[in-house]
């Protein structure tokens, strides 16, 4: 038997393939490990958001390279997908001789234990890639178009969550509102732009009517938010009331360089009628700090909307340009990282740092 570590970058995503990776190794009674210099075969679930999470990839290569010299190296993740759909995975494969594979994450899609071995939460992913391009996002070339799992298929899924005693299930996707628009069943608008119809409040009220104690989603975004999700969270007290919904900045035309396809009012609005429909909501949400033509006037913007909404939590990133995307290519980022600073510990002081 060999003995496995499996490291994993990234989001919560990234967390729920790893489950699937290690369910692929259980069924072949390997041994995982929590320690990578002992390991016989290291997985590197990597994530591509960022350079430096990248660059953390290739560390960890370097390092076991030198202090497990005979551990065979996996490497599979977003960094597979973004550099094989840009027909360039040759180049890592090159420069990183010392991996004996390149393991799309699609790979180990059949496995799933449904269990966070830490918090004993099930996590379903119900939705994979995403659609949207926003124009700093590299996701959409990492993860690919986005694709949904068959209802059918999530219900055994969460199912099988309830078999093994679990009472929380959290709900997984980039964009998990608009689960099923890939069924090609029936169009909608949505915040002035047409789509195909979202599944996602059925799904949610099929889960809701089972026996879980809590039941949350990430992420949403606001353009498939529709009034039926609303009424389903309303209608079922174990949807957690603490929803996650990204507003990234407050300007209008920051937004639109960004190709989020709303406006300042617009995610207002939508808070205001989730709060006058669902009984002790809260909210979260992320905020970019300083991307390109935001000036003062404009993060402006941003406060006010934290300041109206009251968001229990906000994750605060500073705008670095991505490479491979729009606003890499498009955008000078012109604004220096001392007032990118300064800008974070003003939203972090107004939204994170209770008093």
């Amino acid at each position: 038997m060999k003995k496995v570590f499996i490291k994993t970058f990234g989001c919560i995503q990234n967390t729920a393939d790893s489950e699937r990776i290690k369910a692929y190794f259980e069924e072949q009674n390997q041994i995982l490990i929590n320690n990578w210099k002992e390991a016989d075969l290291v997985v590197i679930n990597t994530c591509v958001i960022r350079q430096s999470a990248e660059n953390r990839a290739y560390g960890l290569i370097n390092e076991i390279e030198k202090r497990n010299p005979k551990a065979k190296i996996w490497v599979t993740g977003c960094l597979v997908g973004v550099y094989d759909r840009k027909n360039k995975l040759n180049i890592l494969k090159e420069k990183f001789e010392r991996v004996d594979d390149w393991k799309p994450i699609e790979f180990f899609n059949n496995y799933f234990p449904n269990v966070d071995r830490k918090q004993k939460l099930a996590m379903v992913t119900i939705t994979n890639g995403c659609n949207n391009f926003c124009s700093y996002c590299i996701v959409p070339f990492a993860r690919g178009k986005e694709i949904s799992k068959p209802f059918d298929l999530v219900i055994k899924e969460v199912n099988q969550a309830i078999e093994n005693g679990l009472e929380e299930v959290l709900l997984i996707g980039q964009n998990v509102n608009s689960y099923g628009a890939d069924f090609g069943e029936e169009s909608w608008v949505s915040m002035g732009k047409k789509r195909f119809k979202s599944y996602f409040p059925k799904l949610l009220e099929t889960i809701a009517q089972m026996n879980f104690k809590k039941i949350s989603f990430v992420s949403s975004n606001p353009w498939d938010f529709s009034d039926e999700l609303i009424e389903v969270i309303a209608k079922y007290p174990n949807v957690d009331r603490l929803l996650h919904l990204p507003f990234q900045a407050g300007n209008d035309q920051v937004l639109k360089n960004m190709n989020r396809g709303y406006s300042q009012k617009e995610y207002l609005d939508l808070v205001k009628k989730i709060k006058s429909k669902v009984s002790g909501v809260k909210f979260s949400t992320d905020i970019i700090i300083g991307f390109p033509g935001e000036g003062e006037k404009e993060f402006e913007d941003t406060v006010k909307v934290c300041r109206e909404v009251g968001f229990e939590i906000a994750y605060l990133n500073k705008y670095s340009p991505r490479a491979g995307t729009v606003s890499a290519k498009n955008y000078q980022d012109e604004i220096p990282m001392s007032e990118k600073k300064r800008r974070w510990k003003i939203l972090n002081e107004l939204v994170n740092v209770k008093i």
